[in-house]
């Protein structure tokens, strides 16, 4: 009886202590379920943010693109537009037309020569004035329309005028380009001397490949080997004589625009 009693009070405490122990572990079980899934509901709501922030970040890039090339675009049409105003346009007519009715002014200087149809003539001192004051699109602009003047009271139905628009714009274009950068007759009289020898080249290599063929001459290479030291001779006498009328008139002509705003 007396173990009975005793096996009755200790088995009830046991099976109340087990239950006891499952109940706590379950709750153990149940706690550590919910931070697995907060830990796992953070880790989602961290990669949804993180590509959330990568979609911002590269729809910022792209809006920024966007905005970079809408300046671009805007800055290169103000400088089109500064470039070819009425009163640069009202300018670079006025050469033209100068250049052109000097360039009719021609004297040969080797007339009792092979080389008697080289003639001297200084309608690039306007072309040159111009690349300086403006710039040496503006020159190479101006070359143009004079040349295609010249077509209609030249007898070369272009082909001169096509030679001479290559001279003239590998000569101009060393000075004026060094002009945009620096200023100043140290930089400006050398770039004149190489553009004098690079024009002067060009005429030898114009008249040999293009001249020369056009005018169906015969004996191609006996011709350019009479002629080639007037070519030379020739190109670097009028090369000269415009570098130094440019020099002359370039400060009071640069004066004048700037009173004028232009």
């Amino acid at each position: 009886v007396v173990m009975s009693e005793l096996l009755q009070t200790v088995l009830p405490d046991t099976g109340n202590s087990s239950a006891e122990e499952q109940k706590a572990q379950g709750r153990e079980e149940i706690a550590a379920s919910s931070a697995v899934g907060t830990a796992e509901e953070k880790a989602a709501e961290l990669a949804a943010a993180g590509k959330v922030g990568t979609a911002g970040a590269a729809e910022k890039t792209t809006a920024e693109k966007g905005e970079a090339e809408k300046s671009e675009r805007i800055s290169r049409a103000g400088r089109l537009k500064k470039m070819f105003s009425a009163r640069r346009i009202a300018l670079m007519a006025v050469f033209a037309a100068l250049s052109y009715v000097v360039s009719l002014l021609e004297i040969a200087i080797f007339p009792s020569t092979p080389a008697f149809f080289l003639k001297l003539d200084l309608g690039n001192v306007f072309i040159l004035l111009i690349g300086f004051l403006l710039g040496p699109v503006e020159g190479i602009i101006v070359c143009a329309i004079k040349e295609l003047l010249r077509i209609f009271t030249s007898g070369t139905g272009g082909v001169g005028e096509l030679a001479n628009i290559l001279v003239t714009t590998s000569f101009l274009l060393l000075p004026t380009v060094m002009y945009r950068f620096h200023k100043g007759l140290k930089v400006v009289i050398p770039s004149l001397v190489g553009g004098c020898l690079i024009a002067s080249g060009m005429a030898l290599l114009a008249n040999r490949f293009i001249l020369f063929q056009a005018f169906g001459i015969a004996d191609i290479p006996g011709t350019f080997a009479e002629t080639w030291g007037y070519i030379l001779a020739f190109n670097l006498i009028k090369t000269s004589l415009v570098s130094l009328l440019t020099l002359l008139l370039y400060k009071r002509l640069s004066l004048f625009l700037k009173k004028m705003k232009i």
